[in-house]
């Protein structure tokens, strides 16, 4: 079994050599510079430039010269092996053998995902490396393995959204065909791939496209990163596809299951149809025999995108990462009310409204933001959300990048952790969370440039400078250094924790409880949703019943300091899950921070 997904540019090998192809708009000339000549390129309509090399096969280095001068790598190269300004190389997606021909993915709300980044989730930052982890993933109970992002970055140590070459893995985690034998792999193993993508802007080093394809990006729209990508002026068909037949080569040539859309409130788009519609449709079109599954991250709470079909499919996208649900959880696990926690003051009705409608903000106005944000979402079924307790962001753009369990109790972790495993949301896991792991995961990167280094260090500073004891700018130095090889190193794993307690009897919770949810709540889910509710039988305390064609299930939970009464349901309910201190019989007792999980069958 061989893959390769065709594209209308890039380097793209053809019987006798290798067509070339580049959007120049901005360009009066271009040149292709290969190992050891240079020729010009034919100029087209609309700004592309193409050549046919006789000749020219796999291996084969080559760059672009623009107007005589300036060299520049591919935009769409697959594989940089010197970096983001080295050249680009011809490679030949067919000589990578499969064995994975019978794979079409699983259904969605088997979905638990392990979010993990390449480079800090085991001693070899590879691909490979990866790849010796899956057996255990497996075993544990996970079934999708989630990749930061990992298009070609500056350097050797980022996060990865500052990537600048979206169709090139970085070369520092491996070749194409490490990635390739880690998704094939892991298929072997009954395991889903996602990959992050990033589709908002691009990072601040290494990205060439302004000097000849100017019409790429727009100042009609600002972000966070500058100009803004130009997705609805003139030529935006254009950029549209580059985006577009990037998600596809991922899940064509590289046989990924399905994409993370970073930050789409960030993609501006006056067009009548929106990149996102269209990015869906597309997908959902060009892959119609496959389990494909695409989420979003989107601050606006856009409900709009994750609509289903008659037949309960979505119609465009999946599923949302649910910040909400998290800010609710992070808010009464820690007391935190900086920032955005703040708009969660009550903390336990957020959480019920999140379990049993979607969003918290639903056209509320957050005080945050100081708009309204969401739209109503209680007609969406749970698995139109994706819960967690941390994942990279809300771990790493902490000033320490401490994770959850560092900041709670280990009572109040056991509670949590169940809530989320349990629930009929989608959960999300992030590396070494299972045993609620030790490294902390701190913000990194690895630029050349010494100014930008300095930039990031400052931005890091005023990031927090309105943060406790960072008023004080002699504490500025506490900070870890993002530019530093040390800050990567101790974001890295430690296995060998496993072994140890606390580790390992956390490890075996959650293998605990990631056995009920296959066992119990996916195919509870998988029946069909049919409703859900909550209630608040006390100030503290939150009761969700989530209703399905073969069952309900019943999420009690006590985040008070006062004992609570509940009944323990009708003839037929049983507690499949239940803190230790609970006390039951006819009713049940939650002492604080207590909790229990029931199942009725229809």
């Amino acid at each position: 079994m061989h893959r390769a997904y065709k594209m209308p540019f890039s380097a793209e090998l053809s019987d006798d050599g290798t067509r070339f192809a580049l959007w120049a708009p901005s360009a009066d000339k271009v040149s292709l510079v290969l190992d050891d000549r240079e020729d010009d390129m034919i100029p087209e309509d609309r700004g592309w430039y193409r050549l046919d090399v006789p000749g020219a096969g796999a291996g084969t280095r080559y760059l672009f010269r623009i107007d005589g001068g300036l060299h520049v790598p591919d935009p769409a190269s697959r594989f940089q092996p010197e970096d983001v300004s080295g050249p680009s190389i011809v490679v030949d997606p067919l000589a990578f053998a499969w064995s994975d021909g019978g794979w079409k993915g699983r259904p969605w709300e088997e979905t638990v995902l392990y979010e993990a980044h390449v480079g800090t989730a085991t001693p070899k930052g590879t691909f490979a490396g990866l790849a010796e982890k899956l057996e255990y993933l497996s075993d544990l109970g996970i079934t999708a393995l989630e990749l930061l992002p990992i298009a070609d970055f500056p350097g050797s140590r980022n996060w990865g959204y500052d990537g600048v070459l979206h169709y090139a893995p970085d070369h520092a985690y491996g070749t194409p065909d490490d990635l390739k034998a880690l998704v094939d792999a892991a298929h072997h193993r009954g395991m889903m791939v996602f990959l992050d993508v990033v589709y908002n802007h691009f990072g601040p080093s290494g990205n060439y496209l302004p000097a000849y394809a100017k019409t790429f990006f727009t100042d009609r729209h600002e972000t966070l990163w500058g100009a803004g990508i130009n997705f609805d002026g003139d030529a935006a068909d254009t950029v549209r596809d580059y985006f577009i037949h990037n998600s596809l080569y991922w899940l064509e040539e590289y046989h990924f299951d399905g994409l993370r859309f970073d930050a789409v409130h960030a993609i501006a788009d006056d067009s009548e149809k929106h990149f996102i519609a269209e990015l869906g449709e597309r997908i959902r079109v060009h892959l119609p025999d496959r389990h494909i599954h695409l989420v979003l991250e989107n601050n606006a709470n856009q409900a709009r995108w994750l609509e289903r079909d008659d037949d309960h499919a979505p119609r465009l996208h999946s599923a949302q990462w649910n910040d909400d649900i998290h800010h609710a959880w992070h808010r009464l696990l820690t007391g935190e009310a900086d920032g955005y926690y703040g708009d969660y003051d009550d903390p336990a009705a957020h959480l019920g409204r999140c379990l049993a409608e979607g969003f918290a903000y639903q056209g509320e106005i957050s005080r945050h933001d100081n708009m309204a944000r969401g739209e109503p979402s209680t007609h969406l079924p749970p698995t139109a959300f994706v819960a967690f307790l941390q994942n990279h962001d809300q771990v790493g753009n902490r000033a320490f990048g401490d994770r959850i369990g560092a900041l709670t109790t280990p009572e109040k972790m056991e509670l949590a952790r169940a809530g989320l495993l349990l629930s009929p949301q989608i959960p999300l896991l992030f590396m070494g969370e299972e045993w609620q792991a030790s490294a902390p995961f701190q913000y990194f990167v690895d630029f050349a440039d010494l100014d930008l280094s300095e930039a990031v260090r400052n931005g890091r500073r005023r990031e927090f400078a309105g943060f406790g004891i960072f008023q004080d700018e002699s504490a500025h130095d506490m900070l870890p250094d993002p530019t530093a090889s040390q800050t990567f190193a101790q974001s890295c794993l430690d296995w060998d924790e496993i072994e140890r307690s606390p580790h390992s009897e956390a490890l075996a919770e959650t293998r605990a409880l990631l056995r009920l949810r296959r066992e119990i709540i996916a195919p509870l889910t998988a029946s069909g949703f049919s409703g859900a509710r909550w209630e608040r039988p006390a100030p503290e305390a939150i009761e969700v019943q989530w209703d399905f064609l073969m069952g309900s299930l019943r999420f009690i939970a006590n985040f008070g300091e006062d004992e609570v009464r509940l009944s323990g349901g009708s003839a037929g309910t049983r507690t499949i899950w239940a803190s230790q201190t609970i006390e039951a019989s006819s009713d049940i007792v939650l002492r604080p921070w207590t909790g229990a999980m029931l199942v009725r069958a229809s």
